[in-house]
């Protein structure tokens, strides 16, 4: 298909109120998040007075474990979003059939990349499933989904957020065979969030916004694990509680 003709969905709001909905800024209010209204945090926070977590309570690791856990967190939380959306007919109905066709595209990319890291976690591991983050039971209330500027304000969260921190991670994985992976997999998060900023603003320069892309370096943002996991954890996106205090 080509996605250079994916048109705006037909139903809430025109290309331009969609454009005003997202940004990173008004994202948890447009969305209807709040801290207070999280029911579940990734617990990156969460320790005792020792500073140390739970019993109990998984940390990702350090090294390239503790990366792998941690972009497998965050493509387990996108595979969970898109499948919902992939999943009701009433969110699908809202948009064109191409746009369906985005959907059910990007669903496949991010389940794909959810069981890769499974896999790849539980080799590096040799079976050991205690160091393998465990599925995650992620907290997307429906009314999240309630209009197509709600969905795409969220879908494009997600995949610039998926895009920073791939960028963002990628100096702490020492495996070159990791390191090119996840180089592989961040240029189709780019290509998710292109096509996502598309549908939001069709045919214009919201794709390569000065909010994602630096225009003096013409270089994509990075953030650190920290930073995400608690863009994450703001959000309330992930009730199972882990930690993740090996990484920066």
């Amino acid at each position: 298909m080509n996605r250079s003709s994916v048109t705006s969905a037909q139903s809430e709001g025109s290309p331009s109120e969609r454009k005003a909905a997202v940004g990173r800024r008004t994202f948890l209010k447009s969305a209807g998040i709040t801290s207070a209204a999280a029911v579940g945090l990734f617990a990156a926070a969460c320790t005792d007075h020792n500073g140390e977590p739970p019993a109990g309570v998984f940390d990702l690791g350090q090294g390239d474990l503790g990366a792998l856990n941690y972009a497998y967190a965050l493509e387990q939380l996108e595979a969970a979003f898109y499948t919902k959306i992939v999943a009701s007919p009433a969110v699908m109905s809202r948009f064109s059939s191409q746009e369906q066709m985005v959907f059910n595209d990007l669903k496949l990319h991010e389940v794909a990349h959810r069981d890769f890291f499974k896999a790849a976690i539980t080799a590096a591991v040799k079976g050991d499933m205690s160091k393998v983050l465990p599925t995650l039971e992620v907290n997307l209330p429906d009314d999240l989904f309630s209009t197509s500027a709600k969905v795409l304000t969220l879908a494009k969260t997600f995949e610039d957020l998926g895009v920073a921190a791939y960028n963002g991670a990628g100096k702490y994985i020492e495996n070159v065979d990791y390191l090119l992976l996840a180089g592989k997999i961040v240029s189709v998060e780019a290509r998710h969030a292109a096509i996502i900023s598309n549908m939001i603003a069709p045919k214009t320069a919201a794709f390569a916004s000065d909010m994602e892309v630096d225009p003096a370096t013409g270089l994509d943002k990075a953030l650190l694990p920290s930073q995400v996991l608690k863009i994450v954890t703001d959000g309330g996106f992930i009730k199972t509680a882990f930690t993740a205090k090996y990484l920066p």
